[in-house]
């Protein structure tokens, strides 16, 4: 490094050294602004952006409804972390963390809140039979292989995407620390996905959603072209898994929710006012910079 930091005594907030996030991050939870959600009229109340964790939950939902569970319909809320969205009080009651997905489930008598993605899959697997096996071992395997996900998520992206893209200055030290694991988590599903077709075994289960969502974000070129600076395409099993991924009609719809594209979602004609058709085709691997 070319700066030695050496740590004060007592940690104190500083609001200037947050670099792009300075204006949403702070030590401190809660509410900043009243506010309250906007509630549509389906069962199910997502509220949410089109970020890896975001994508999990409106994949899975499409998933639902491409399989033929009615009872899955949802309204998906754009929340705009950027102007603060997160921390309205009508957010906090669903999520008192601020962060997204959050779901608002009124598909019963009662109406309750389901917060951090890997909840929101495993909820909504268990409540319609789906994408989740019932017995073990294979429902331990694919448990497992979410957890693994839901841990790893922010060596990767709070890690190696924040150091390497997101913070106000470069450092090598960080950067090669986070580099190292991002690759160390490929290389994890790599070696699993050479014994099997997806990550728990011979089935497609929430497990694919999740890890789905940021090793292949990674993989077709997110963070200033990171695929290239890890030299992600020498995990050949990881490609293939992807693009099996890439090419599934909830997948590419779910990818769609919640982004520039489709800021919301109502219904499912809602994918036909989307004006570029070639985003309803499998993802492609960005071109060289």
């Amino acid at each position: 490094m070319s700066d030695v930091y050496i740590p004060p005594k007592v940690w104190t907030f500083d609001p200037e050294n947050g670099g792009q996030f300075a204006g949403i991050n702070r030590p401190t939870a809660g509410a900043r602004e009243e506010k309250e959600l906007t509630v549509g009229e389906h069962p199910f109340q997502l509220y949410s952006l089109g970020t890896p964790n975001g994508v999990k939950v409106t994949i899975m939902f499409e998933e639902l409804l491409e399989a033929g569970f009615s009872g899955a319909e949802y309204d998906a809320w754009l929340i705009k972390i950027f102007e603060g969205a997160q921390f309205w009080s009508g957010f906090v009651d669903l999520n008192p963390n601020s962060k997204i997905p959050a779901l608002l489930d009124r598909s019963g008598p009662q109406p309750f809140r389901v917060f951090e993605s890997g909840a929101i899959l495993v909820h909504l697997a268990e409540k319609f039979g789906y994408l989740l096996p019932k017995q073990n071992p294979a429902r331990a395997e694919t448990l497992s292989w979410l957890m693994w996900q839901m841990g790893s998520a922010p060596f990767i992206g709070g890690g190696f995407g924040h150091f390497y893209v997101y913070a106000p200055k470069r450092y090598k030290y960080p950067i090669d620390r986070y580099a190292m694991e991002t690759k160390r988590l490929f290389s994890v599903a790599d070696m699993q996905l050479a014994k099997t077709e997806y990550l728990g075994g011979d089935d497609y289960t929430i497990a694919d959603i999740a890890a789905y969502t940021w090793l292949g974000n990674l993989y077709h070129g997110a963070y200033n072209r990171c695929d290239v600076f890890l030299s992600l395409d020498e995990y050949e099993n990881v490609a293939r898994w992807v693009k099996a991924i890439d090419a599934r009609p909830a997948a590419i719809r779910g990818r769609l929710v919640n982004s520039q594209a489709m800021a919301e979602r109502h219904s499912a004609a809602d994918f036909d006012k989307v004006e570029d058709r070639s985003l309803f085709e499998p993802v492609r691997k960005r071109a060289d910079v």
